[in-house]
């Protein structure tokens, strides 16, 4: 999701919130043996559905706190980079399994509708309240944690789906002790899946374009380019990569040419350059090969290795 420039120098403490996050998944996993055993009782497909997805909560949250885990070991000759992008695997993992789920429901809800069958809606309303309760908790223990991560965001994002679901599923099962209409509970269904599908869609983009080695959606890249081209000495700027390494750190990495008669002062051109890009863009990770104007690649690609 698109962040503000300065984004990329805001820090959090790496270890923060490891508590909160093993506390919610012990409650989450609590919450679906709960929610499964009153879907088969009561008859509701759309308990069922709340509880497949609580259960992707749960999932969803050791996979975060495992790649959090991961995202702090140091850079290493096999790793320079680091292990931050975990929590981006992380996060793709969390939001095709939540498209998984929500393709599950559809298909589930269509039969239900073809072939209906008895709900008992006390049970629905009790326990989907109990669920509500558990969601809310659940989404503030992440909430302050998720503005700092895409993999916790995603964690997140879960369990607002899942509270939104549990308010849906008290009113079909409201509904159906008031008036027996049981195909409110499919169509509730379907409307929690909708919710999910759409969602995970929403999501998923940004964390494939970081792993596609995609430029940062905050930065301009003929921005960066034009910037660059300001700097007294630069005659030219080629054979351009601008990529996330992580969702807090980009990189560029790029030829750059200096003017004739300016290659005594290379290494000030350079220094300028990786000044600007860090102050302007907040790019701390800039890789150049200089080239003098007379020596330049024969009409090369800006971006790329063309």
């Amino acid at each position: 999701m698109p962040h503000d420039h300065h984004h990329h120098h805001h820090h959090v403490d790496p270890a923060a919130g490891d508590g909160r996050l093993i506390g919610a998944i012990a409650v989450n996993l609590l919450l679906t043996v709960a929610q499964v055993a009153g879907g088969i009782v009561s008859g509701s497909l759309a308990m069922i559905a709340d509880a497949l997805h609580n259960f992707s909560d749960a999932i969803s949250l050791v996979i975060a706190a495992v790649a959090r885990r991961i995202a702090r070991r140091p850079a290493s000759a096999e790793m320079p980079f680091g292990y931050a992008r975990a929590e981006v695997v992380a996060a793709l993992v969390n939001y095709t399994t939540l498209i998984v789920i929500g393709v599950y429901l559809v298909a589930e809800a269509v039969m239900r509708f073809l072939e209906p069958e008895p709900v008992r809606g006390w049970i629905v309303v009790i326990i989907a309240g109990v669920a509500l309760v558990v969601d809310l908790v659940t989404a503030l223990l992440t909430w302050s944690m998720s503005k700092d991560s895409v993999n916790i965001r995603a964690a997140f994002l879960h369990n607002v789906a899942d509270a939104l679901g549990s308010v849906a599923v008290i009113v079909a099962g409201t509904v159906i002790l008031l008036f027996g209409w049981t195909w409110v509970d499919p169509a509730v269904t379907l409307l929690i899946a909708g919710y999910i599908l759409w969602m995970a869609f929403a999501e998923i983009g940004s964390v494939i374009r970081i792993l596609m080695l995609g430029s940062p959606p905050d930065l301009a890249p003929r921005e960066v380019i034009d910037e660059v081209l300001k700097v007294e000495g630069v005659g030219g700027l080629h054979k351009a990569h601008l990529w996330q390494i992580d969702e807090r750190r980009a990189a560029l990495q790029a030829h750059l040419v200096v003017d004739e008669g300016a290659w005594g002062r290379a290494d000030t051109i350079k220094g300028a350059v990786k000044e600007r890009m860090e102050t302007r863009f907040g790019i701390h990770h800039v890789v150049l090969e200089m080239e003098c104007a007379r020596h330049a690649c024969a009409t090369p690609q800006e971006w790329g290795d063309g």
